[in-house]
């Protein structure tokens, strides 16, 4: 198995809170199913915050020499679009592009990768990304937020889509 798991964190534009309504969390939560069904990633831990994702990932053999994280960010902010277009259109002028490569721009440029290279680590980014709804007072515990892998680890929850970590790294 090649490559180590990722650490990653993209932010909506201007740290909006894009991803505060349930439905954009959804279209999130679709696309990682998408690509772990599709066999292009290993989905370990994640986190929807209504400005930014966390998420820890490794890329599956076929895929590694893709760019799975803007396949996954342009992905996402079209169907984002589609659906502020179809029920919010206004709220499109918060994220009008300046760039006259695109109409709107959804996400931050140059979203934050770090790779994980053993167990200690990823178990300590898992604990940052369970208690950021705790720290952003979302939530008063991690069990308690619905958008995260956290009821995964602590066995109270099942998942068609997320693998544990300690399968893949030792």
């Amino acid at each position: 198995m090649n490559g180590d798991i990722d650490f990653f964190t993209a932010t909506c534009l201007n740290w909006q809170n894009l991803l505060e309504p349930d439905q954009h969390k959804q279209v999130i939560l679709s696309s990682l199913e998408f690509l772990v069904n599709d066999n292009r990633i290993w989905l370990y831990g994640y986190v929807i915050m209504p400005n930014h994702i966390h998420l820890l990932w490794r890329k599956q053999d076929a895929w590694i020499d893709k760019n799975i994280a803007q396949i996954f960010l342009k992905f996402t902010a079209q169907q984002i679009k589609f659906n502020l277009m179809a029920n919010h259109p206004g709220e499109l002028t918060k994220y009008k592009s300046s760039q006259s490569d695109r109409k709107y721009h959804f996400w931050e440029r140059r979203p934050y990768q770090a790779t994980m290279n053993n167990r200690n680590i990823v178990a300590q980014k898992l604990d940052y990304i369970h208690y950021n709804p705790v720290k952003k007072k979302l939530s008063t515990s991690p069990l308690d937020y619905q958008y995260s892998s956290a009821r995964f680890y602590e066995g109270l929850e099942k998942s068609t889509f997320l693998t544990h970590y300690m399968e893949h790294i030792y």
